[in-house]
């Protein structure tokens, strides 16, 4: 068997437990709800929300406000927000469609590649203050300065560095000393901190101050926006006053859905990817139930032709979500579509981006999942000094050649998104809430470990070895964490196998909540920095 070489990490980060650093609490059970973040100190924000009496809205809020803190090679207020959220009362499930917008001084033509991948010119225009404010004046019950208050905490005192962390920032320092992020997020403005080194971010604190006292609307329309708008103009950004104004408040959308046994996966819809999900699951509901575990042969090679056959159906119909419920023959969403796949797949069997994600689930019955991202590792690797956050680089995430794309890179058009916040019911009742990051890897993460949970353990579901099918037919899988024949079964049916480490950075951190009976159970993805926490009265 030919394979690639493995792509090692340089550490474990589970490995690596310097003095001070708490090990992260990865389970979770409580009576008064739950919420797992991909950092344990945003943890600890929602979890001080929920004790407080906050519902699962602003709970949410508060950890992603704090997760663009602690977590800020993957998100913060220079990026987008992606929220499904679930309301007891009313029974009502829905998509916040938080997308940015290019700026309205757009030309394909003036933009080289390098443009669009680092720099100002490289960002859309910031949606995840108004997402998350919008969510929190419809949705949450407490004030906004209460919800900001431990994010600006963590930003003021700071949080230690971990070996994750460090293993980012190496990886983009070059491109964060060449911008004007240095002086933000690199020691004295060149080197790397140290694990375990206290991380501050005074100008970030300021910022979010202002924004708990002013509102978000600040950031479009005051102060803010006046230094984003400077800033834009002195290092020849996009972004411009017009551009702001035009506040990027988030669409309430219908979501997508499918049956899967006897439960209903709701999940979001364009310009995010859970129509691959559905999809996904459709296939696999077709095919019968000895040849569905990951775990084996047949189960694995089953799997990876279900991934690639659903993100190669999003790939050749993309649809503009405006547009998208005016089609009357949604074929990625046909169960009849899913069956003909299913059996082309039975017959063939004989044996980057960098994203965060949260679930939320409180003692009302309400439930969030959401997902936002600066879209790369450290975005555009740009930042207003004064300001103290990234900005995104979601001007990569366009078509670039097919002008009647309905991503295609214009003003004001929104990216293309791969996330897929989801929510299981059992009936009527939300069972469980997850979501993961990884861009392409998003929906293939999520569908395993929801694949698991309907005969193992939530733990053990989501620490479970995973694989990723790409478009080409590479298979990216932890194969010293599965039976060895199931390389060799996949290299026999045509695909080329890509080695990843164990727990592998590249395959997902999924983020999970779910209703157990009376109590709460919450489960953080070992292969990153994640916890899961609940009040404990």
């Amino acid at each position: 068997m030919s394979t690639s070489s493995p792509k090692w990490d340089d550490t474990d980060p589970r490995d690596v437990e310097p003095a001070g650093i708490p090990r992260p609490q990865r389970v979770a059970v409580s009576g008064g709800g739950v919420a797992s973040t991909q950092h344990y100190l945003a943890t600890d924000a929602a979890v001080q929300i929920l004790e407080a009496s906050g519902n699962a809205a602003d709970a949410a809020v508060a950890a992603a406000f704090a997760l663009g803190v602690c977590e800020p090679a993957a998100s913060g207020l220079g990026g987008q927000t992606m929220m499904l959220i679930h309301l007891a009362r009313s029974r009502r499930t829905f998509a916040l469609d938080g997308s940015s917008r290019a700026p309205n001084r757009t030309s394909l033509k003036e933009l080289s590649r390098d443009q669009r991948r680092h720099g100002y010119m490289a960002t859309t225009v910031p949606s995840t203050p108004a997402v998350l404010g919008y969510a929190l004046e419809r949705y949450g019950t407490m004030p906004l300065h209460e919800i900001v208050a431990p994010a600006i905490q963590l930003a003021e005192h700071g949080y230690q560095v971990t070996e994750l962390q460090r293993k980012l920032l190496r990886r983009v320092r070059k491109t964060l000393r060449q911008n004007t992020a240095a002086q933000l997020f690199l020691r004295d403005g060149s080197k790397c901190f140290r694990v375990g080194e206290r991380f501050r971010q005074s100008a970030l604190a300021n910022t979010l101050r202002r924004l708990a006292s002013a509102g978000v609307a600040d950031f479009y329309t005051g102060q803010i926006a006046k230094l984003i708008r400077k800033d834009m103009a002195r290092n020849g950004g996009l972004i411009g006053e017009e551009d702001l104004a035009q506040i990027p408040w988030p669409i309430e959308r219908r979501p997508v859905s499918c049956q899967f046994e006897d439960h209903r996966v709701v999940t979001f819809p364009p310009p995010g990817a859970g129509r691959t999900l559905v999809e996904m699951l459709n296939i696999i509901s077709h095919i019968p139930k000895k040849h569905r575990s990951v775990d084996t042969p047949e189960g694995a090679l089953m799997l990876a032709q279900a991934i690639r056959q659903a993100n190669r159906d999003r790939t050749d119909r993309p649809f503009e979500p405006n547009f998208y419920y005016q089609i009357p023959q949604k074929r990625m969403l046909s169960t009849d579509y899913a069956k003909q796949i299913a059996r082309w797949s039975l017959r063939n069997i004989r044996t980057r981006g960098e994203t965060t994600h949260l679930s939320v689930m409180d003692r009302y019955g309400n439930v969030v999942a959401l997902t936002q991202s600066i879209e790369r590792v450290y975005g555009a690797c740009v930042a207003t000094p004064e300001l103290g956050f990234l900005y995104n680089n979601y001007m990569l995430a366009f078509e670039d050649e097919d002008m009647t794309h309905p991503y295609y890179l214009r003003p004001n058009a929104v990216p293309w998104a791969s996330v897929a916040p989801t929510i299981v019911f059992k009936g009527r009742r939300p069972w469980v809430a997850i979501g993961s990051p990884g861009s392409q890897r998003i929906v293939s993460a999520t569908a395993q470990v929801f694949l698991r949970l309907l005969k193992q353990l939530p733990f053990e579901s989501v620490d479970a070895p995973r694989l990723h099918c790409s478009l080409d037919g590479t298979v990216s899988l932890e194969a010293s964490r599965m039976r060895s024949d199931i390389p060799t079964a996949l290299e026999q049916h045509g695909f080329t196998i890509d080695v990843r480490e164990p727990h592998s950075f590249y395959l997902g951190c999924v983020q999970l909540a779910m209703r157990h009976g009376d109590k709460f159970v919450g489960v953080a993805d070992p292969r990153r920095d994640g916890a899961a926490g609940g009040p404990t009265a």
